[in-house]
């Protein structure tokens, strides 16, 4: 019986099989597909924040009066500390391509180098993100939420906030200055704050000088400033607790959906740059055992890199949705 052979027309062609697609290792071809995967995660977060940002556009929480901290300076400066986040990331990024690009020319003592550099960078990037959050947790200001969920901060005639902290009295019509370790437990809300809402009241009373701005920003971009006699009734009907800082439930600088995206995607993304970081020791430790050396490639610097570019790309988009727009 004759064997009959069947051509299927694929031999010798790139993705016929026995070949590298593109010319890319297996390894290199599976980065790929995660980060594309990784990609569309990150998207459909950032979708999510966008709609839900024109959903409560009036009440969003404006950048420039959220992000204004920088280590050891207590003067506010609006997006300075992060701007220099955001530098140290890209800069590590230049670092890691200079890495990969002393792999290919096998030049163990300058992908030592680069690869140190890169490391260094991202553990800046993360301790950064971590003090930036225990500050958005810790607030600066407070805030009393209203009844119905919204956020009344207290300002002076010039438009600049008003620390709760330096205006609170009590019944007895003395300033309070609580701690948090013996301040007013409210269980219902699972937050711990320093002052009640009459002990604010009282302070309102006593500062002529101070009124409340709401969330409402009007037709210039600007949050909405009561009156005098406005203020001071919003405060005593409707105001329900004392807001300090931020976290799941709460936010004193606006919508506590704010703070839920905040934590989640800017927590998503500093988990990548940690693992990242932990995979760069890795493979750094590697290049100075000489393993990339002995292997005549030094590919998995190459592979570490897509990732650690894409990262960065990633902080791009997250920098813009959350601190630009």
């Amino acid at each position: 019986m004759d064997t009959t052979v069947a051509n299927t027309g694929t031999e010798g062609k790139t993705w016929g099989g026995g070949n590298k697609p593109l010319k890319a290792s297996y390894g290199k071809m599976m980065m790929w597909f995660f980060i594309v995967s990784d990609a569309l995660t990150f998207s459909g977060f950032l979708a999510a924040y966008g709609f839900s940002r024109f959903k409560f556009i009036d009440s969003w929480p404006i950048a420039d009066e959220v992000f204004t901290h920088i280590p050891f300076y207590h003067e506010p400066a609006p997006m300075i500390y992060v701007a220099f986040m955001t530098f140290v990331l890209i800069m590590s990024s230049v670092t890691m391509v200079l890495a990969v690009d002393a792999g290919h020319h096998m030049n163990k003592a300058k992908v030592t180098l680069y690869m140190f550099l890169t490391i260094i960078g991202g553990l800046i990037f993360v301790g950064s993100q971590a003090w930036e959050w225990g500050t958005f947790i810790k607030g600066d200001y407070g805030a009393v939420q209203t009844k119905g969920g919204n956020i009344l901060q207290l300002v002076n005639t010039e438009g600049e906030r008003v620390a709760i902290s330096s205006i609170a009295i009590d019944a007895h019509g003395e300033r309070v200055q609580h701690e948090r370790k013996n301040g007013l437990w409210f269980v219902d809300e699972g937050t711990l704050p320093s002052y009640t809402v009459d002990e604010v009241y009282n302070g309102l009373v006593a500062h002529p000088d101070v009124l409340v701005r709401t969330q409402i920003i009007n037709e210039e971009g600007e949050k909405t400033v009561l009156s005098r006699e406005e203020s001071l009734m919003q405060i005593k009907n409707n105001g329900k607790l004392v807001v300090e800082g931020a976290n799941l439930k709460v936010n004193e600088y606006g919508t506590s959906l704010f703070a839920d995206f905040f934590f989640f995607i800017t927590g998503f993304h500093g988990f990548h740059v940690f693992s990242g970081v932990v995979i760069n020791i890795i493979i750094f430790f590697n290049v100075i055992l000489g393993t990339y050396e002995r292997r005549n490639s030094y590919e998995m610097v190459e592979k570490v890199g897509l990732y650690w570019h894409f990262v960065d790309l990633v902080w791009v988009f997250v920098f813009t949705f959350f601190y630009l727009v």
